[in-house]
């Protein structure tokens, strides 16, 4: 398992009419967290799609529990719970500043050929690098 945290602001824009961040945008936040995560497991998208990769995603599930309001500082703890194989499950947890819970969700990305659109392992060079992450938890 690999977990990595990271902090977003709620911008003014992010929220609806009642003050709250618009359903729509947790899965952006989800975004931010997974790239961040898989940075710091020492790989980027740009990178991959550089090396013929891309990960659309599968499946995405979201619990919404509290709403976040503007300004609220969040944090999103993003959880790896095993090695991929062709596809990559991301799992979230969003508290505000208080630690409350405001949602959980789940990404299923899919390891895609960029030339051809088709499925494929993921890559050895990406395995090797997640390895470490998880080897850091044991």
């Amino acid at each position: 398992m690999f977990t990595f945290t990271t902090q977003v602001r709620v911008r003014y824009a992010e929220t609806d009419q009642m003050g709250f961040v618009y359903y729509g945008n947790y899965p952006q936040y989800y975004e931010v967290a997974r790239a961040e995560a898989m940075r710091d497991a020492g790989m980027t998208y740009r990178e991959m799609e550089e090396k013929g990769i891309v990960m659309p995603i599968a499946r995405m599930d979201i619990k919404y529990i509290r709403p976040a309001r503007y300004d609220d500082l969040l944090t999103i703890k993003t959880t790896v719970p095993a090695m991929p194989a062709s596809r990559m499950h991301f799992d979230y947890e969003i508290y505000n500043e208080a630690g409350k819970l405001l949602n959980k969700g789940t990404t299923i990305l899919a390891f895609l050929k960029k030339e051809t659109g088709r499925p494929c392992a993921a890559p050895e060079w990406f395995i090797n690098r997640l390895e470490k992450k998880f080897q850091d938890t044991k």
